[in-house]
């Protein structure tokens, strides 16, 4: 099948635990040769995954030297370990959303799902908000929810992450896709770090999510 490429929202919105550190060693280093310095200083490169991750990111796509580049490069280099919707466990992706409420509604999901694996009646968790432009051109799945249904399976990610990483081979910015969590809301995952620009901390939330309803409740805290 040939796919239709297209850019992704402008801007996009992307909510992130406020107990991982907004800042970290790529923000300041001036050239991938000081990263790779201090990545092994500060005993970075003795997480065997995560020096894995950075080796199959190629150099030319490491972002440093510019502010909430660590942001940006822990989405690819911390990645959960059965891996995302568009992602297997051996490099990440920066998922972003269309508008807040998407982003919410994927947060709240994945709490949600928390609360039945810990038997857990309730949990609060605050996050802050970056906003984003992201360059490039994606594969659009928009509208084929019907006809690609095992890239939108709500409970499994077998099918879409094969279909995500024969894209990310390809050498394809990413992949735009309607969300899952919210019937009107679009979502994309983009595979090149570089092509995430302008990125702005904004807001802080708090998310709460129950495990007897599916109400997700957001609350913005006052700067």
């Amino acid at each position: 099948m040939t796919e239709t490429l297209a850019p992704a929202p402008q801007p996009t919105f992307r909510l992130i635990p406020s107990r991982f550190p907004p800042v970290g060693l790529f923000d300041s280093v001036a050239t991938a040769a000081d990263l790779a310095v201090v990545m092994e200083l500060v005993g970075w490169t003795n997480d065997r995954l995560v020096k894995e991750r950075i080796d199959r990111l190629p150099q030319a796509e490491w972002v440093y030297g510019r502010p909430n580049a660590s942001v940006v490069m822990a989405a690819f280099l911390h990645v959960a370990p059965t891996g995302m919707r568009f992602n297997g466990a051996e490099l990440g992706a920066w998922y972003a959303a269309g508008d807040l409420a998407t982003a919410a509604a994927e947060v709240g999901h994945h709490l949600r799902r928390e609360t039945f694996a810990r038997q857990l009646p309730e949990i609060r968790r605050t996050y802050r908000a970056y906003v984003a432009r992201i360059d490039g051109d994606y594969v659009d799945l928009r509208g084929q929810r019907a006809a690609r249904s095992e890239l939108y399976d709500p409970a499994s990610y077998a099918a879409s992450q094969a279909f995500g990483e024969k894209v990310r081979a390809s050498g394809s910015d990413g992949i735009l896709y309607e969300s899952v969590r919210l019937r009107t809301g679009t979502n994309v995952a983009a595979y090149r770090p570089t092509k995430i620009q302008d990125v702005l901390q904004t807001d802080h939330f708090d998310i709460s999510v129950y495990s007897d309803r599916r109400k997700i409740e957001v609350r913005r805290l006052a700067s």
